[in-house]
C-alpha cells in the first residue's frame, strides 16, 4: 500500500546540509547533462556573501533545494532540484516561490536564471513570472561532449 507523502516543510539550509544536496542532484539531475555540482563547488558557493541555501523537508527528509545569490540588486537562481519522487507534487514550485520572496525582503529588483534549453523545468518558471531574456548557443557541455544551448530568464521583482 503507497503513503501519501507528508507535508512540505521549507528552511534555510546550511554547510551542514551538503551531503543531502548532493544526494537530491544526483537523483535529480541527468547525468550525460553534466549539471549537479560537486560539493566543493556548493561549499564554495555557500561561503560568499549574499548566498542562501534553501531545503523543502517532507516525511524527514530533503524533498528539494534551492541555492541563490544576491549581487548589489539582483539575485540569482543557481540552483534548483527536486527528488524524482517529490516530482510533480508542487514542491519545486514552493523553492522557486520562496526564493522569490527572499528576493523580495533582500529588496532585490530582478532574478535571473539560466537553464539548458530543453528542461521540463522552462514551464515552472514561466508559470512564477520568468521570461527569457537571452541565449547562449551550445553554451553547456554533457558528459560524452555534445553542446547544448542555454537560455536565460529573468523576472522583476515588485
Amino acid at each position: 500500500m503507497s503513503r501519501t507523502p507528508g507535508p512540505v516543510t521549507l528552511r534555510a539550509g546550511s554547510v551542514a546540509d551538503l551531503d543531502a544536496v548532493s544526494i537530491v542532484m544526483r537523483e535529480a539531475f541527468d547525468a550525460r547533462f553534466g549539471e549537479a555540482w560537486t560539493p566543493a563547488q556548493c561549499l564554495g558557493m555557500l561561503s560568499l556573501p549574499g548566498v542562501w541555501l534553501t531545503l523543502a523537508e517532507q516525511d524527514e527528509g530533503i524533498a528539494g533545494f534551492a541555492l541563490s545569490r544576491a549581487v548589489m540588486d539582483e539575485g540569482e537562481l543557481l540552483l534548483i532540484a527536486t527528488r524524482p519522487a517529490a516530482q510533480g507534487r508542487g514542491v519545486g514550485g514552493m523553492l522557486l516561490r520562496s526564493v522569490i520572496d527572499d528576493a523580495r525582503r533582500r529588496t532585490l529588483s530582478r532574478l535571473h536564471l539560466e537553464v539548458r534549453a530543453g528542461n521540463a523545468a522552462v514551464e515552472l518558471y514561466k508559470r512564477e513570472g520568468f521570461a527569457k531574456v537571452g541565449e547562449r548557443p551550445r553554451y553547456y557541455r554533457g558528459r560524452a561532449g555534445e553542446a547544448f544551448d542555454a537560455h536565460s530568464y529573468a523576472r522583476t521583482i515588485p
